[in-house]
């Protein structure tokens, strides 16, 4: 849109209007109307030109309003919402019809002023927009329980486009709150554009590196890559882009790399390397940008499968250099199946029980972000690394990430960066969308990792007790048998006799691990995955969709029953199980199930094998009882040798590197 004048609001003892009726502010502020200009509807000054900031302290863009996503498939009512009438959105602008309102308390058209408020010394936003027509415009605020109040109220009368500035406070939000604009219309329409939020010169000024870990999944990648390198605000806040690749269906194997990688201008670093997992991805970027010791910078882990809204950049890294101490912030997941529904706003782990991801009190889980959005600020034990900011002092402070391949790398920093004082800030408005976790399959390689990094986890910062973490393993292990999971249960033995095994565990960085997991998986014939119609020795009619009962009330006993059914040959007949009634009691109760997959693209037969039952039985009671006695040596050969697994030294060594090495430009 074409530039105008810019004119500055200041405010002067206000007359209070926002709860008159809409035509009676329009009629009041007409009196105060400056002829083709701007003029706010509470008494203010207006003057031609704000005064620039000081060279070297220019203020920084918070964020940017926008009034539709970055892709097409994505709901628009993230961005801003028409609350009455009608009104045409583009990207960066929207124009509000007579009569008409359009509201941005949206997920990612509010301001999060009690995160600013509580992690950093800034005490006012101004808000900077194009604006043209005629309306009123609020600028308004919540508090921790979800009510209104206005902070500024303003009206725009004129044909000429005027670049506008209204500036309030960041206050009375220490609990909770947000800041957003209202745009209202009565006879004539108004056009609003290039919305910033901007906050005065950062606390801090660093660059930012960011990371992309990336395995088999080029086009991803790419498309990744391109929304990142098209939005010039988001490559303002990057001194360089890493991408660590470490599958063999490369992306420098696809016609579009070379064009991606022009679009960054010689600041894109491409990585080749051996599959150490998401840890050794994001960690080999990490070491690539810390490579000189006198290095000040913040590093932004980014997945190679999210939809990225590109504000999310600029908005993290600029609460980042905002924040009074050196912070990770972290983005939110919102989920790419339901693009509307976030998966936690705020995420906190349970160790013994083996639960990540899990709501922080107060926050919101799986919530529908076009009905409810959260007011209430909440603080994160940790972030995970779907995209997650790391400056470089807590890097230095509290060591490099763990050497683990798959699961809880992200957890395990996150309480060892917290156990040293550090704090994790997940931003609200801040998010990329990653695929659904509801629709991952458990049932493979996956939980290995995730049972011996949970133990290994609270063995380092938890209070790991080895009769506790038995009594886990034997339940999880039992339910395997009595769902017909004999795979799985062996894959939780394998994790469990790893921890016990110690740090040596983790000296090749886990890379020949999933090998060894998928042997053990494949001399089990449940893990085979079927077409649903091309069920080999069942037909349809001979499997009936079977739906589950209620849970049992004593959970015990009904596993023990289905156990000795089991062993006795006391079940029979078979049946087809949906995903969400694929509960070990459910399955337990047939000979044969046909169970669906989380992903829903397979289904998988699961028969009763008692011969297998009691040999990975007695295997698992013994395996838990090793736990029980050595579970405190363990502990200590873990704190023992945290240390030197998450050294920059022991990195190196991983990748095979001296310290002269660069990264491929």
């Amino acid at each position: 849109m074409r530039r105008g004048r810019v004119v500055k609001i200041r405010r002067h003892n206000p007359i209070n209007m926002p709860n008159q009726p809409l035509r009676s502010q329009l009629k009041n502020a007409a009196l105060m109307t400056l002829v083709g200009g701007f003029r706010e509807v509470n008494d203010t000054e207006v003057t031609e030109e704000a005064a620039p900031a000081p060279e070297g302290h220019a203020p920084a863009i918070a964020m940017r309003t926008f009034f539709t996503p970055p892709f097409a498939s994505l709901p628009v009512d993230l961005y801003a919402k028409i609350e009455d009438g009608a009104a045409t959105r583009h990207r960066s602008a929207v124009t509000v019809h007579p009569h008409s309102t359009v509201s941005t308390s949206t997920y990612f058209g509010r301001f999060p002023a009690s995160y600013w408020q509580r992690w950093t010394p800034v005490t006012e936003v101004t808000v900077r927009a194009s604006v043209s027509g005629a309306g009123i415009v609020r600028v308004m605020a919540s508090d921790t329980h979800g009510g209104t109040r206005t902070l500024r109220t303003a009206r725009v009368a004129g044909t000429t486009e005027t670049r506008a500035e209204w500036t309030v406070p960041i206050d009375k939000f220490v609990d909770g709150g947000a800041i957003w604009l209202e745009l209202l219309t009565e006879a004539d329409p108004l056009q609003v554009a290039d919305v910033e939020w901007v906050v005065p010169h950062p606390h801090r000024s660093r660059p930012t590196t960011a990371v992309l870990c990336t395995h088999n999944r080029p086009d991803d990648c790419l498309n990744t890559l391109r929304a990142l390198a098209a939005d010039p605000a988001a490559m303002s806040a990057l001194s360089d882009v890493y991408v660590v690749d470490q599958g063999n269906d490369t992306l420098d194997s696809r016609e579009p790399f070379e064009s991606v990688r022009d679009m960054f201008g010689g600041r894109m670093r491409y990585v080749r390397q051996r599959n150490l997992g998401g840890a050794g991805g994001f960690t080999r970027g990490l070491h690539e940008s810390l490579a000189a010791d006198d290095a000040v910078l913040n590093t932004l882990f980014m997945d190679d499968d999210i939809l990225l809204e590109p504000d999310t950049v600029v908005r993290m890294t600029t609460f980042a250099n905002s924040a009074v101490e050196p912070t990770v912030v972290g983005s939110q997941m919102l989920q790419l199946l339901h693009p509307y529904r976030i998966h936690v706003s705020a995420e906190h782990a349970r160790f013994t029980t083996i639960e990540p991801g899990l709501a922080v009190d107060g926050g919101l889980d799986r919530a529908n972000l076009t009905e409810q959005l959260q007011d209430r600020r909440v603080d994160a034990d940790y972030n995970a690394w779907w995209c997650c900011l790391l400056p470089s002092e807590i890097v230095r402070d509290a060591g490099y990430p763990i050497p683990m391949f798959f699961q809880w790398d992200d957890v395990e920093f996150g309480y060892r960066i917290r156990g040293r004082g550090h704090a994790t800030v997940t931003l609200p408005g801040a998010a990329v969308w990653h695929a659904d976790f509801d629709w991952k399959d458990e049932e493979s390689w996956v939980q290995y990792f995730t049972l011996r990094n949970a133990l290994i986890i609270d063995a380092l910062h938890g209070d790991f007790r080895g009769a506790a973490s038995a009594k886990v393993f034997l339940r999880w292990t039992a339910e395997c048998l009595a769902s017909m999971r004999y795979a799985q249960a062996e894959v939780l033995i394998a994790a469990v006799e790893d921890f016990l095994a110690g740090p040596e565990v983790l000296r090749d960085g886990d890379a020949g691990t999933l090998a060894r997991i998928a042997r053990i998986r494949a001399a089990h014939p449940e893990t085979a995955r079927h077409e649903p119609s091309k069920v080999p020795g069942l037909s349809g009619a001979s499997r009936p969709i079977a739906k589950a009962g209620p849970h049992p009330a004593r959970r015990r006993l009904v596993l023990a029953k289905r156990l000795v059914w089991h062993l006795r040959g006391k079940v029979g007949g078979a049946a087809s199980i949906p995903s969400g009634d694929a509960h070990w009691w459910h399955v337990g109760l047939f000979e044969t199930a046909v169970v669906t997959d989380a992903s829903q693209e397979s289904v998988s037969v699961r028969r009763v094998d008692s011969a297998e039952l009691r040999r990975i039985g007695a295997k698992a009671l013994r395996t838990a009882l090793r736990l029980r006695r050595e579970g405190d040596r363990a502990r200590g050969a873990w704190r023992d040798g945290h240390r030197a697994l998450t050294d920059r030294t022991n990195w190196t060594r991983l990748f095979q590197l001296d310290e002269t090495n660069a990264a491929k430009e």
